[in-house]
């Protein structure tokens, strides 16, 4: 009996992103050397490991690139298509916006993976580049695991970095890196992670917060019926016993929107916190009426089906969250386009009854560089696409618009001078009018 082949896969196993180094001082040297040193040695190591053919690469690093290369694009390429995401880990990484960008690439790939049943899958293996505190490690990473103690004592207190330069320590480096290998060979094997659509970089969020940046925190309200508060000739599919049980992208993903936008947001190191809008307290940290001038804490977005309108109390309170809603609140309505009740007169009626209800929010929303987020999002692409815009202008409008609030205690007087600026002295002693001082 024949045994099909099984399909070449030729993609690289690993990108490898690290945080370059700058230049200092008159050497001249790549202050990057150690890193490409320890590139070519994993990739050594796979090519032993594997049956890749000559000529296929191992893996990637952007060393080579330069400008006039069109380094964007490749970057993004390898990004979509490699197996696995080797972070090299130092104090440098977490302050780097490209090395945000490709970490928050790669990683909505493995969400979208997860959304669509492909397993919980993690096909990022962190290593220490140099020695980090688990405290220093952004809240967007935190979930993934960092064995400090697989590779021995050493590995943990010095980094691949101190390895490598110390000369006593060559076994255990090679030793290290000889693991390392393993463990990403292994990991493509056992959890391969699909290929994507290559995201623009220079569009791509960074999962790191600005240096010196405090926690980051959003709220987000998710307005949308239940199963049994939706008419009867409505499609069951899309809703579960509570709101953030909606998936309209059902067809596309297996997870609730309210849960993939929740994992998406924190990967942008976003503390963020879900209610449903149906519950009592929903949207105190949002709005605000008349009798209360107290900011809220921190921005937010309101993730709206249109057909949560059929309800006619709900209807009247999201007219009412519209009017007095802050301009730090953003709104997203997703629709599915291949939801066959999301067209013809019954879907055209429900579009303008959002926009008869929530006509301030939806206005700036088209006034933002995120217009399509408020003008209906009919894909799950889509959705994942546009969601990190409408954090960022949300978060950008609290920034502009919030009140600055002083810290609690006594004002604190600051220092005045106690008498008027004297003259200055001439060489001899006299003032500019010539009387002795």
């Amino acid at each position: 009996m024949d045994i099909p082949e099984r399909a070449s896969d030729n993609r690289p196993y690993f990108f490898l992103s690290y945080a370059h180094t700058p230049a200092w001082g008159s050497g001249g040297g790549d202050p990057d050397h150690w890193v490409h040193v320890l590139f070519t040695d994993l990739c050594d190591h796979i090519m032993a490991l594997t049956d890749l053919p000559a000529g296929a690469p191992a893996g990637f690093m952007d060393r080579e690139m330069r400008a006039g290369d069109g380094w964007p694009e490749k970057l993004s390429e390898n990004l979509a298509t490699c197996r696995v995401f080797v972070p090299l880990f130092s104090p440098r990484y977490f302050t780097s916006e490209s090395c945000g960008r490709e970490w928050f690439a790669f990683n909505e790939r493995i969400v979208r993976a997860r959304a669509t049943g492909a397993g919980a899958m993690s096909a990022i293996v962190p290593a220490l580049w140099t020695h980090i505190d688990y405290a220093q490690l952004p809240d967007s990473v935190r979930h993934i695991h960092v064995d400090q103690a697989q590779f021995g004592d050493r590995y943990a207190a010095n980094g691949i970095y101190g390895l490598i330069k110390l000369n006593r320590l060559h076994d255990e480096y090679e030793e290290t890196v000889l693991g390392l290998a393993q463990r990403i060979v292994r990991l493509a094997h056992e959890s391969p992670l699909p290929s994507s659509r290559p995201r623009p970089y220079e569009s791509t969020p960074s999962a790191f917060k600005p240096r010196g940046e405090g926690p980051r925190r959003i709220h987000l309200t998710v307005a949308a019926p239940t199963r049994h508060s939706i008419p009867e000739h409505r499609d069951t599919r899309p809703y579960g016993e509570d709101a953030q049980d909606w998936n309209p992208y059902h067809s596309e993903s297996t997870r609730s929107l309210p849960a993939l936008a929740e994992e998406l947001i924190r990967s942008l190191d976003y503390r963020i916190t879900v209610s449903s809008f149906d519950d009592e307290d929903t949207g105190e940290n949002l709005v605000a009426d008349d009798s209360d001038k107290a900011a809220p804490s921190h921005p937010g977005i309101l993730l709206v089906d249109r057909w949560a309108l059929t309800d006619e109390e709900r209807k009247h309170r999201l007219a009412a969250f519209d009017a007095n809603a802050r301009p730090w609140v953003s709104a997203i309505v997703p629709w599915n386009r291949a939801d066959i009740q999301c067209h013809g007169d019954e879907g055209r009626k429900l579009a303008a009854d959002l926009e008869q209800t929530l006509p301030l929010i939806l206005d700036r929303g088209r006034r933002a560089d995120c217009r399509v987020a408020v003008n209906g999002v009919p894909t799950l692409k889509a959705f994942t696409d546009v969601l990190p815009a409408v954090v960022a202008h949300a978060t950008r409008q609290y920034l502009k618009h919030a009140e600055a609030h002083p810290p609690a205690g006594p004002p604190i007087r600051r220092p005045r001078l106690l008498g008027p600026i004297q003259p200055p002295l001439d060489e001899g002693g006299a003032d500019d009018g010539g009387e002795e001082a």
